[in-house]
């Protein structure tokens, strides 16, 4: 058998020989100044100088085997404490008691003696604790400096349960010097919390950190709605202080507060509204144990309703899409969280009959999200052949394929884009609304539209695109200083979406509750100061002008369109839409034709017969219709 002898470090040995001969030169002195003592205050004789160099080595050796007994140089100096002086109080007496019984031995008088046995410990004790404390003093005072100057002076924003839990584990971790508590309760004003004060109220930030000099703001308000995060941001933007945020509540979930949950906070944190509340049992009721089927599986919508839908334990998953990676990556996820979960995953495009007509057959899905679809508005406005063939004759393919073999639901996903469109990929979607709408008149299967805005983050969208453009250090570029749209996180959309599936009963159209609208120019500027830079100084905001097809703003319903509530807040339904469109299946027969053709011209006539309104909105003079509930 092998043992591996640990040895300590070279350094550490000579530190410890220093203090041992420092140890033995010390309690030589301490002896001399004894004998000095006792003649000066007790007239002892001093003795020969032979006898007195043996008695100081014999002092030594004793005093050396007694501090080795009871393990003075276990420890270091510099973590002295009060055990190590308890054994400097017990080397003191051992050894004076040693050495005197030997003098006693070698016929020294008692009278030289006595004084010797409190003179020597006494003088002993302070010749060896002295120099301990003033070498740990030291080192506590250098370490006090460094710990100092390498923390941070940290002050946590809201004193509820979040921030009174985070305030153990940022003591544990080291590193933070915490200041004080800022909260808007009036009740808490002047308290403390485990030794730290409540300094006043958030308003008071800017203030307190320029007074106490304070490195970093925590903001501990997972229950913070988007104003009052916008709020708080705001004010430690004012204050120039770095900051970090917990996650939401729903992100959260059952945690308890960890330093691992600090971010830096995302724009997510600024636009996301309150947590969705959701009836589980309707959508469990709805998804549990059916075949659910999801085009455009791997897009940012697509792969969301994929993992939400994963959760609720499907009897198999159908996730297909075009894009060979993007495929690859939502497959990947969904196999490596979700060991359990039956799915196929089919490369493949919904416009090819051939692929639509097997996949429905072949799986025979109960329910159909409808995701595939060309977005990117810009670009599309020149490619009508494209955003037709995909938006609008993929819909029809996948439609038509439900109502043939009897799926129970449909669900289309829509856009804001699709209201009074002036664009062809607004136009395209409100083509595939009224097709939708018409099939469910005459199928047995359930088609539902869920209409929403831009979602946060989504491949394609601006947030990524002004990341890109910060990160080359700008400068970001914004259409218009008006310009707003709506916005919603990606997990509330596919949540939200999951729940419309469950409310409707055919024929809807339910829109999404998008808050208010967001200017970009503000999104643009929220961005810049989330990367740590400040907007017209280190990175500059460009206005381009509205691109073709672009409106100034966004709108969830039609002129004509009123909305009423469903069972869930979130979630609007548009009422009194139009009717049966004369000879829509033709005409989009017809546009299938031309798509054949690659006949642009004929696809933006058939575009504007079918969406009057793409040939008439003056896209800088449109403003937000109010809505009508009925």
């Amino acid at each position: 058998m092998n043992f591996r002898v640990l040895k300590r470090a070279p350094r550490y040995q000579n530190i410890r020989t220093l203090v041992v001969i420092h140890d033995l030169l010390v309690a030589g002195i301490a002896w001399l100044l004894a004998r000095w003592c006792a003649q000066a205050l007790f007239g002892a004789s001093w003795p020969p100088p032979l006898s007195l160099f043996i008695e100081g080595l014999l002092l030594m050796a004793i005093q050396g085997f007694v501090y080795w007994r009871i393990g003075l140089y276990r420890g270091l100096w510099r973590f002295a404490s009060l055990p190590d002086l308890g054994n400097l109080v017990r080397a003191s007496l051992l050894g004076s008691v040693a050495i005197g019984a030997v003098l006693l031995i070698m016929e020294h008088g008692v009278e030289i003696v006595a004084p010797m046995l409190w003179l020597y410990p006494l003088i002993l004790l302070l010749s060896l604790g002295l120099p301990r404390l003033a070498f740990r003093t030291f080192r506590d005072m250098r370490t006090e400096v460094r710990w100092r100057r390498t923390s941070q002076r940290t002050l946590i924003i809201g004193a509820g349960r979040s921030g009174r839990l985070l305030l153990p584990e940022l003591r544990r971790r080291g590193g933070f010097e915490l200041v004080g508590f800022l909260d808007d309760s009036t009740r808490l004003k002047g308290t403390e919390i485990d030794g730290v004060p409540v300094l006043g109220n958030i308003q008071r930030l800017p203030r307190i950190v320029r007074e106490a000099a304070i490195d970093l703001a925590v903001i501990a308000i997972p229950s913070a709605t988007n104003n009052q995060m916008q709020r708080v941001v705001a004010l430690c933007e004012e204050s120039g202080v770095e900051f970090k945020t917990l996650p939401t509540l729903k992100e959260l979930g059952a945690s308890i507060t960890r330093f691992e949950d600090l971010k830096p906070v995302a724009i997510d944190d600024l636009l996301g509204r309150d947590p969705v509340s959701l009836d589980w049992n309707a959508i469990r009721s709805g998804l549990t144990g059916k075949r659910v089927l999801v085009t455009g599986g791997g897009g940012s919508i697509g792969a969301e309703l994929c993992r939400q839908i994963a959760r609720l334990d499907p009897a198999g998953l159908v996730v297909l899409d075009s894009s060979e990676y993007n495929l690859y990556r939502i497959d990947y996820d969904l196999r490596g969280e979700f060991h359990d979960l039956i799915m196929d995953s089919v490369l493949g495009d919904v416009c090819d009959p051939a692929t639509v007509e097997t996949v429905v057959a072949r799986h025979r899905p109960d329910v159909i999200f409808h995701a595939a679809a060309y977005k990117h508005l810009p670009m599309l406005q020149n490619q009508v052949r494209e955003a037709f063939r995909n938006n609008v004759v993929g819909t029809m393919r996948m439609a038509e394929a439900a109502a043939r073999h009897a799926v129970s639901t449909f669900v289309l996903i829509s856009t804001d884009k699709a209201v009074n469109p002036c664009n062809v990929m607004g136009a395209t979607k409100r083509i595939a609304e009224l097709y939708c709408q018409q099939v469910d008149s005459r199928a047995d299967t359930r088609f539902i539209t869920v209409r929403f805005g831009n979602v946060l983050n989504s491949t394609g969208s601006v947030v990524p695109l002004f990341n890109e453009q910060i990160r080359k250090g700008g400068p970001v570029t914004v259409t218009h200083p008006e310009i707003s749209r709506y916005f919603m996180t990606i997990a509330e959309a596919g949540q939200l979406i999951l729940q419309a599936a469950v409310l409707g009963r055919g024929g809807e159209v339910f829109v999404l509750d998008m808050g208010q609208p967001v200017r970009i120019s503000y999104l643009a500027e929220q961005l810049i100061r989330l990367a740590g830079k400040e907007p017209g100084r280190d990175i500059e905001i460009v206005y381009t002008g509205l691109r073709p097809g672009e409106k100034l703003f966004e709108e969830l319903f039609h002129a004509h369109e009123s909305y009423a509530s469903t069972g869930h807040q979130k979630i609007l339904l548009a009422r009194n839409g139009v009717g049966v469109v004369k000879d829509l299946e033709a005409t989009i027969q017809r546009a299938e034709r031309a798509v054949q053709r690659y006949d642009s011209a004929e696809l933006r006539e058939i575009l504007t017969r079918l969406v009057p309104e793409m040939g008439r909105v003056p896209p800088k003079e449109r403003k937000v219709v109010p809505l009508k509930q009925a």
